[in-house]
């Protein structure tokens, strides 16, 4: 499979997060020019980088 056609693929799930928390991620999307999805995939990227469980890119 071509690196592009892998990157491109995203799993869909439902997250239930309570509302406080999810007004106060929209707020830091905002201020960061990213969607709300945008801002939850990246702290969770950057999450998983810093506890070294990411696999590194080939």
């Amino acid at each position: 499979m071509a690196k592009e056609e892998k990157e491109g693929k995203n799993k869909s799930f439902v997250l239930r997060i309570d509302n406080d928390t999810m007004e106060a991620i929209e707020k830091w999307a905002a201020d960061e020019f990213r969607s709300t999805n945008g801002q939850i995939l990246y702290l969770l990227t950057q999450a998983l980088k810093k506890s070294g469980r990411l696999p590194k890119k080939k």
